[in-house]
């Protein structure tokens, strides 16, 4: 739950969006404080005519074949924007429904969330599975689609159901792609090197010595933007205490003084010596060029960020591989991991629902996945037993270790109410900066606290 990067980078990367700044206007995106106008573009254009007049909670609102729906998209960069217009006009071409795509630079997007819905909307837009789906559902800012789901739900599992599933137990979003979060490597250096995959926590810090000693940067890193490091925890905190422990954890359920995040940060702050230095000011793009360039050995990130990164770079993609992180606690081995899931969901004030709703029926078959991901080089589809003819090495192994998880995660930013993954941004770089058991407890304390105020 997608979402790029970072300070610094551009829209002419070419990068998929799926992290980029989530968290700079965390604050409005989940509507704690939103302040600000409409997003200038969603909507702007679009023909209000008759609108007000109509009853969208009904669902039966308007003709299909020869209408027009609007389609409010966070896909700004140039990539994910040539695969979404893509999906759209094969969705037209099947559905006889015209669509108008409204595109707003992601961060604004964002940022204005709350007020674009509870303003003049589009039809359909953009979002995030996990919390963030969740919270606008509750907030009665879309629609439920559990008859889009009555059509489609045959073709996917019932875990990516449960990801589209709110709080009332009504399906809110079809999703689109999913990226598993993994240990990157190049083979030719491993090869040269004769180094072993790790797949315990003893090998992986072996190996992460091993590097150093012959003069490279084992783990390269960087959390200048506050998300990155968010993955670190996640994965640390799922193969010490498991999914269910993680889960409880996002919700408050588990108070951060536990001694099982202690744990967390104390397995974190004994591979840091490995890391790259200088993290917190340092963006992940830059850590990206220094494993390209064999400066580092390994580092943990999405592939929708250090896969695309190299397709942006023209570096050797068929060079990249990854790994899962290994095993620390053998009662989890590596039974889980982070796999954001992005899709789409219906305006509560959507015009004609009936035609936004045959376009997501569109966009829940596998033929709409597998034109998506024809231009995209690191996400995977979800719809079960998809076969695109277009997946790189990365992408196939991505839907294999995937499908191996017994659960997938979708970001702490995802995952927890929006204002608690903000504290602990702040809260993770102060432990970079200081690692220190004593300086441990004096975080967890600051985590619970912050936890306290913000879920009561």
């Amino acid at each position: 739950m997608s979402d790029v990067e970072s300070s610094g980078s551009s829209t002419e990367t070419g990068l998929s969006p799926t992290r980029r700044n989530l968290l700079r206007g965390v604050a409005a995106g989940a509507g704690l404080a939103a302040a600000g106008g409409l997003l200038a573009a969603c909507g702007s254009d679009s023909d209000d005519k008759g609108s007000k007049d109509k009853d969208t909670s009904s669902g039966g609102t308007g003709q299909v074949a020869g209408a027009t729906v609007t389609f409010g998209s966070n896909y700004s960069d140039p990539a994910v924007k040539s695969a979404f217009a893509a999906l759209t006009t094969a969705a037209t071409a099947s559905t006889q429904v015209k669509v108008k795509i409204n595109t707003v630079d992601h961060n604004t997007f964002q940022e204005n969330i709350t007020s674009y819905l509870q303003g003049t909307p589009d039809d359909l837009f953009t979002w995030f599975a996990g919390y963030r789906m969740q919270y606008f559902a509750a907030q009665g800012l879309a629609q439920p689609i559990d008859d889009v789901w009555e059509k489609i739900g045959g073709s996917f599992s019932p875990a990516a159901k449960k990801l589209a599933t709110g709080l009332d137990g009504h399906q809110y979003l079809v999703p689109i792609y999913n990226y598993p979060w993994v240990v990157f490597y190049n083979k030719s250096e491993f090869s040269k090197r004769h180094y072993s995959i790790p797949t315990t926590w003893d090998e992986y810090v072996a190996l992460a010595k091993k590097m150093k000693s012959d003069g490279i940067i084992p783990i390269a890193f960087a959390d200048k933007d506050g998300w990155p490091a968010l993955g670190t925890f996640d994965i640390l905190n799922m193969r010490i205490n498991g999914y269910d422990y993680h889960t409880k954890l996002m919700k408050h359920e588990v108070p951060w003084t536990d001694q099982g995040v202690h744990t967390v940060f104390q397995h974190w702050a004994e591979i840091l010596p490995y890391t790259q230095s200088g993290a917190n000011g340092r963006i992940w793009q830059d850590s990206a060029k220094a494993l390209e360039t064999k400066q580092a050995g390994m580092m943990f990130q999405g592939t929708n960020q250090v896969a695309a990164q190299y397709v942006t770079d023209k570096a050797d993609l068929a060079d990249l591989d990854f790994f899962t992180f290994p095993a620390i606690n053998p009662q989890w081995g590596q039974d889980y991991m982070d796999a954001p899931t992005d899709g789409f969901m219906l305006s509560k004030k959507a015009k004609n629902t009936d035609a936004a709703k045959a376009i997501l029926e569109y966009i829940g078959t596998g033929p709409a996945e597998s034109q998506y991901l024809k231009t995209d080089q690191w996400d995977v589809g979800l719809v079960s037993g998809l076969q695109v003819p277009t997946y790189n090495a990365i992408q196939k192994k991505s839907v294999e270790e995937i499908g191996k998880c017994k659960a997938v995660a979708q970001f702490m930013d995802r995952d927890a109410d929006p204002a608690m993954a903000t504290a602990m941004i702040s809260i993770i770089q102060k432990f970079i900066d200081d690692p220190s058991t004593g300086n441990i407890a004096s975080l967890q304390k600051s985590a619970e606290s912050q936890a306290k105020a913000i879920y009561s």
